[in-house]
């Protein structure tokens, strides 16, 4: 086969008992993409056929509906007569599952911050209705760059859909409780099978193994799961808990948001891993959501800011700009305070959630700096370069010149202040 409709096959990657996965060129819009190929008409069962049919249908219904930079994006859909596939996002690398063995365990701090991507990735997709219901490391793909994208929608719920919802898929020893009983679902379906994923990256093992289903779908209805360091001692206590408090088999005691699951991540994280020059990604979310600057951003637009900064630490003391360097960049100060000195007196001090060099942006040219910007204190330091910026998506720059419009307004109004009591004290 050298071509699925306009699609030129690079080569196959993979293939299972209904579908063959093919990496092809889609030169219209200059990419590589996966193209995974269906055989729905293989199936020799009717209603098995039948079922297929309508989750390949909902997988299509996502078409352009979920855009979030830890989703696999999927851009086009094609379901007539014998030809049927699906045109999605390449991600070169392994899934989840390759780091399920006990000799390839990833770090802690690797594995929270995955499962903290995890959360924000599908806290948007039940924002935009949809619930995956089939988590596992297969579906969670690491790229080469170490993000993930979560994958393979096929059997998900969409929530505005009025249509009778296809029973009994998901993975066994992924699936929550309430999947077998044929229970409602909501978000906290996923946030179990999260649980149950997180669990199998910490220890190489399942919470629940049984030579047969029907064993296995018994404990993960009656059985509490052990401690993830029952299997591996060193695993933290926080770590232990955040996974049994989502794998809590009534929905009341489980995590009722992915936010309250991020957050428990997130503390681990601060509390328990060392102070290192790295910033990771997790730490770098939490620092944006926080600051002012970016309060009307959402949260795929925070991720998309992520993606065109460059992040530093820079220690007290340090010169970060000096006067008369010529430069484009701006920045933002995601933590402590910064001096700004003219011929070593001091104008102001900035702090957390401002900025400095916005004018090199705004005049859009190479612009010559007109004073010393020196830390006060340990700075976390955003920079963002405008050529970076320009690959950004139109409302992710609306955003920023949106706050950088605020933050003119407000220097205005504080020299007008201070300008007001000068002549007061004058007079």
């Amino acid at each position: 086969m050298d071509t699925i409709d306009h699609y030129e096959i690079i080569r196959e990657l993979g293939s299972g008992g209904t579908s063959t996965v093919y990496l092809a060129l889609d030169a219209f819009n200059n990419r590589q993409v996966a193209i995974k190929l269906f055989q729905v008409d293989t199936l020799r069962d009717p209603s098995l056929a039948k079922a297929r049919r309508k989750l390949l249908l909902t997988e299509a219904s996502l078409v352009g509906k979920l855009s979030h930079p830890h989703i696999v994006k999927v851009f086009d859909a094609v379901l007539k007569g014998t030809n049927n596939y699906m045109v999605m996002e390449y991600v070169e690398g392994k899934s989840l599952a390759h780091y399920t063995y006990p000799s390839r365990l990833l770090p802690f701090s690797t594995i929270a911050e995955i499962m903290y991507k995890c959360c924000k990735a599908l806290e948007y997709a039940q924002h935009q209705g949809v619930i995956h219901r089939d988590i596992k490391p297969d579906n969670i793909l690491l790229n080469a760059q170490g993000d993930i994208k979560i994958s393979d929608f096929g059997s998900a719920i969409i929530v505005s859909h009025q249509t009778t919802q296809v029973a009994g898929v998901g993975s066994p020893a992924y699936m929550s409780p309430e999947q077998f009983s044929e229970l409602e679902l909501t978000h906290q379906t996923d946030i179990y099978s999260l649980g149950v994923t997180m669990f199998q990256l910490l220890t190489g093992k399942l919470p629940f193994e049984s030579g047969n289903q029907f064993s296995m779908i018994y404990q993960i209805m009656n059985v509490e799961p052990q401690a993830p360091s029952k299997l591996r001692p060193e695993v933290p206590p926080e770590l232990d808990a955040i996974v049994l408090h989502a794998m809590e088999k009534d929905r009341s005691r489980r995590y009722q948001t992915w936010d309250e699951f991020a957050h428990d991540l997130m503390s681990f994280f601060s509390n328990n891993v060392v102070t290192q020059t790295e910033i990771f990604d997790m730490e770098k979310f939490d620092i944006l959501r926080e600051l002012l600057f970016f309060k009307n951003f959402s949260d795929v637009e925070l991720w998309e800011v992520l993606r065109i900064s460059e992040w530093r630490k820079v220690n007290s003391g340090e010169i970060i700009l000096r006067e008369g360097e010529r430069g484009r960049e701006f920045y933002i100060l995601g933590q402590g305070s910064v001096k700004v000195l003219k011929d070593g007196l001091v104008l102001s001090v900035l702090n957390k959630g401002d900025c400095f060099g916005e004018m090199a942006h705004l005049s859009e040219r190479a612009f010559t700096r007109s004073t010393d910007v020196v830390a006060d204190s340990n700075v976390t330091l955003i920079e963002i370069n405008p050529d970076m910026l320009k690959r950004a998506t139109t409302e992710c720059r609306f955003k920023i010149d949106g706050a950088f419009l605020r933050l003119l307004v407000k220097r205005l109004d504080d020299a007008n202040t201070r300008i007001s009591h000068l002549l007061s004290s004058l007079s």
